[in-house]
């Protein structure tokens, strides 16, 4: 491992630029959202089209991140985590100018690829870099940070809308990410030590390409499917999903028997914790982004509620969740990680049963204020879920796994992130589809995640339960591995 600075520890100040870096990606998700329409009125942008400003981001994000973390290992993690950030901001201004449709999706697409050259290096070098509790408070930071990005979006978007700061109108939410970027990249070379492995590894080609063509697939069916009434194409796309990661797969394990570097390796899939945190992402960011999409929805469309008003719905939810990230760290240390999700979890699904109940009791004379303590303990729960999430699935990656392991799961949670609006979004439109309820929409799509939440609750219980007894455990620092897999820490040490 090389360094620029200091290899073997990340300071304070480094740790506020990497931070700074990861909440450029994760406002993006959401702070377009509260811009649609007016990006629509503008640029006169069709249904579909404003469909795809939202999902070419994320599809491009989503397949680009594993080849991140494999070029962050080469080159140097700050090197490439400079390059995605000058790379963001640049796509920003083109956002921020974009005279048409066609040239603001090119932009959106650049974005995600410039986040996905960002996300796995902040990972990863909090993983290289920290130990003990300095490198558990760091995740529990991340995790933390990752979801107020999620609500700071909906809230930043809503106030930047309403103020039209300078008459920029929605372009001032791609604009207000410049001076961000240009302070990262001022800042980045003086605080974050410059990491990366010994030796360089060749670029796993046919992997990229399939994981490339899997998720494009996936998320673009799921993404136009709707729009376009399942249409042929659609339904080739999502049929080619399963097809493609299959191939994935038996490539990469080829590829690992040869003695090569995959892109993702398969030996990092037999690490039980691993497992454990895809199941996380895959369960609790599908609900997350779906909850999102939902009940924003349902506060404008349903309630009457302006960009503005829907924004400042969510901040006590964004509240609670900083706070609760904060103690996340205390929590973990006391309980163990397992107990800490599972705790998490429940804390969650007490407060969709709350909300649920405001919707169906208060429906008629509803307010923000109304919302507050359901929205607060989902948020509170959230940071615990979020959290334990990046410390079970990294707690057995070996060092020289760092990027490859941080791009995996950030490759399945941004897939997730993708997913939700889609799945619980088609269980809203059902609902709402014969009458026009909102009331009953948005009740069906939170007893959904409720069950998905359940479902993620017995997952864990089960989960823990075979790491206890099989070859690996996610409860301790220094897990046992079988030695099949030995051989992937050995090489790390």
């Amino acid at each position: 491992m090389k360094s620029g600075i200091d290899a073997t520890t990340l300071g304070q100040s480094g740790l506020i630029v990497l931070l700074a870096g990861q909440l450029l990606p994760m406002i993006d998700f959401s702070i377009v959202n509260v811009a649609l329409d007016a990006m629509s009125a503008t640029l006169h942008a069709s249904p579909i089209q404003l469909e795809l400003i939202v999902a070419v981001y994320g599809i491009a994000f989503a397949v680009s991140l594993a080849m991140g973390g494999r070029l962050g290992d080469n080159l140097g993690r700050r090197r490439v985590f400079s390059y995605g950030v000058l790379l963001f901001g640049i796509a920003s201004l083109v956002c921020g100018m974009a005279p048409n449709v066609w040239t603001l999706l090119l932009a959106r697409a650049l974005q995600g690829i410039g986040a996905a050259l960002i996300v796995p290096q902040i990972l990863a070098t909090l993983h290289v870099t920290l130990h003990g509790r300095e490198h558990s408070r760091a995740l529990g930071l991340y995790g933390g940070i990752g979801g107020m990005a999620f609500i700071i979006g909906q809230v930043l978007g809503g106030f930047l809308i309403n103020a039209n700061p300078g008459g920029y109108g929605w372009r001032s939410v791609f604009l207000i990410n410049i001076p961000l970027c240009l302070a990262i990249l001022l800042l980045a070379p003086r605080t974050i030590p410059e990491t990366q492995n010994d030796r360089r590894v060749a670029i796993d080609w046919p992997g990229t390409l399939y994981l490339v063509g899997a998720i494009g697939c996936l998320l673009t069916a799921l993404a136009l499917g709707p729009l376009l009434h399942w249409r042929w194409p659609c339904l080739v796309l999502l049929a080619a999903f399963p097809l493609l990661l299959c191939r994935l797969w038996q490539v990469e394990q080829v590829l690992e028997r040869r003695g090569g570097t995959p892109l993702l390796p398969p030996a990092l899939m037999r690490l039980h914790g691993v497992r454990f945190g895809l199941t996380i992402a895959v369960l609790f960011f599908c609900c997350w982004s779906g909850f999102m999409f939902v009940v924003a929805l349902t506060l404008q469309s349903g309630l009457g509620l302006s960009a503005f008003q829907s924004g400042n719905a969510f901040i006590a939810l964004g509240v609670a969740y900083f706070i609760s990230s904060l103690l996340s760290t205390r929590v973990v240390e006391r309980l163990g990680k397992v107990p800490t999700l599972i705790a998490g979890c429940l804390i969650q699904m007490t407060g969709l049963l709350g909300l649920g109940w405001t919707f169906n009791h208060g429906w008629a004379h509803m307010s923000i204020a109304q919302l507050i303590p359901a929205t607060a303990l989902i948020g509170f729960g959230q940071a615990f879920i979020v959290s334990c999430f990046f410390r079970i699935g990294l707690a057995e990656v070996p060092k020289s796994h760092a990027g490859a392991g941080s791009a995996m799961l950030s490759t399945v949670q941004q897939a997730a992130f993708g997913l939700g609006p889609m799945v619980l979004g088609a269980i809203y439109s059902h609902a709402l589809l014969p009458a026009g309820d909102y009331q009953h929409a948005v009740l069906l799509a939170l007893g959904a995640e409720w069950l998905i939440m359940l479902a993620l609750v017995f997952s864990a219980v089960i989960l823990r339960r075979g790491g206890t007894q099989g070859h690996t455990s996610v409860q301790g620092n220094k897990p046992t591995l079988d030695p099949a897999i030995c051989t992937v820490r050995d090489k790390a040490e």
